[in-house]
């Protein structure tokens, strides 16, 4: 049998054995659902600019602002509004006189719910000189002016409307035909969105329907160009799980912190481990006073309380992701030492160890061609154990606002969701999902490591 035949062989084996053990299977699935998530995160999530665009609240301003998921509304005895997106509007195009060009489009938005949405917000992009009128028609009939401004620009800009912001006015005008006292804070949404009576502010009745929002774009000169149109209806929930107080859409940032929560995990891990088992064969190898002067070592990094020294580093240094990485490695590879000491202290004895010595083969080739590889099994199960202390050291370390602000982990959505009085507020979107992520892929790599611990550890014992 060759080389090959004999490790494709033992891969079977292993499989045979891990596949009876049913935890390890779940860990394989969880494993393989966080790696789905990861490859297929831009057709996942509906801000695919979310991972590198988190802090640009510029990205995020069109959401609504501390909104919970969508799905509540299965839960709830009133609809909210659903933020929705109304893009690539056409309109048709009429020359008034001369340079003079009006562009109209209608939109019709049914209404089926019974809280309003936030905000309804028109924007686009435009070079020259026009004019923008918007009129709502409501499904009673009444219409209501909301808009009348200008815009110009010698060069090419973006332009923003938000209707509430916009039509307060016109708003207050429309509800003082039927209540004369108005309060001195009008919600424009209630007012569009409710059925005009008497009982319009203290107990408003929703007013379902088909609403036309007319729009009119009246171009100065020739040389006016208007794009990239559409209209935001930003609801009263947004997306798989809401929104936070940024505006930032919390099921984008989850997805974001899947492939850095991997990435702190195995990295720190791999790094830790190699390290470990490379000073604890040596350390056996050699024996005596090497291994004296190496066990006291250990035992000074073993004794060193690692969360507050980290939180120490990562306050002086300001850490990016990969020097967050290596100060958890300085104190990660202390783990396996001990156990594979023992490991090796039983290998260095067997007869191939002894023969390579009399044929005057190096220290270096019996550590790393006899010994080590012995040992690669047991390093997996050790690095697969170390993963869910990496990630939640991390986590810990960016809930404390240590970590490194320029990439997107579930850690510095918790410091965000904390900062942003979540809790207290009774926004739990912001802060339930990111925790239990947290514990899902713990778990993943623990149902994997004592897997793995199950299988092998015997094998290594019994040599």
């Amino acid at each position: 049998m060759n080389k090959t035949n004999r490790v494709a062989k033992q891969l079977k084996d292993f499989w045979d054995e891990f596949k009876q053990v049913k935890f390890g299977i779940a860990g394989i699935i969880l494993l393989l659902l966080f790696i789905f998530l990861v490859i297929f995160e831009p057709f996942l999530t509906p801000f695919p600019e979310a991972s590198t665009r988190w802090r640009d609240i510029t990205y995020w301003e069109d959401n609504p602002r501390s909104v919970p998921p969508v799905w509540i509304n299965w839960f709830s005895q009133k609809d909210y509004t659903p933020t929705e997106y109304i893009e690539d509007l056409e309109y048709t195009e009429q020359n008034i006189s001369g340079p003079i060009t009006m562009l109209n489009t209608v939109i019709e938005y049914q209404y089926d719910y019974d809280i309003p949405p936030v905000d309804l917000i028109y924007r686009g992009t435009f070079k020259g000189n026009f004019s923008l009128n918007i009129v709502l028609e409501r499904p009673d009939g009444n219409k209501i002016n909301l808009v009348n401004k200008s815009f110009t620009s010698n060069t090419e800009k973006d332009f923003r409307i938000s209707l509430v912001n916009e039509s307060g006015n016109n708003v207050r005008s429309f509800a003082r035909r039927y209540v004369k006292n108005l309060p001195p804070r009008v919600d424009v949404n209630t007012v569009l969105f409710s059925q005009a009576d008497g009982e319009l502010f203290s107990n408003p009745t929703p007013l379902n329907g088909t609403y036309k929002l007319n729009i009119n774009l009246m171009k100065m000169t020739e040389e006016t160009v208007i794009e990239d149109t559409r209209l935001v209806v930003s609801g009263s929930v947004s997306g798989l799980l809401g929104t936070d107080n940024s505006k930032r859409d919390v099921w984008s940032g989850l997805l974001a912190g899947i492939k850095w929560a991997l990435f702190i995990g195995l990295m720190t891990s791999a790094i830790s481990v190699s390290v470990g088992v490379i000073y604890g064969v040596v350390s056996a190898y050699y024996g005596g006073i090497v291994d004296s002067i190496m066990q006291r070592i250990w035992e000074i990094f073993i004794n060193i309380p690692l969360l507050p020294v980290l939180i120490v580093l990562s306050a002086i240094f300001k850490p990016s992701i990969w020097s967050l990485i290596l100060m958890m490695s300085l104190f990660f590879w202390v783990g396996p030492v001990k156990t594979v000491r023992s490991m090796a202290l039983q290998i260095k004895e067997e007869t191939y160890v002894e023969a390579a010595k009399a044929l005057g083969a190096s220290h270096r080739r019996i550590i790393f061609r006899h010994m080590i590889p012995i040992l690669i099994p047991y390093s997996f199960a050790s690095m697969a154990l170390n993963v869910p202390s990496a990630i939640l050291y991390e986590a810990t370390v960016s809930l404390l606002g240590l970590g490194d602000a320029t990439i997107v982990t579930w850690g510095q959505i918790l410091h965000d969701a904390m900062n942003g009085g979540a809790v207290t507020n009774g926004l739990w979107w912001w802060v339930v999902p990111p925790g239990i992520a947290i514990a899902l892929v713990g778990m993943t790599f623990a149902f994997l490591g004592f897997a793995m611990d199950t299988i092998l550890n015997p094998k290594l014992r019994t040599r």
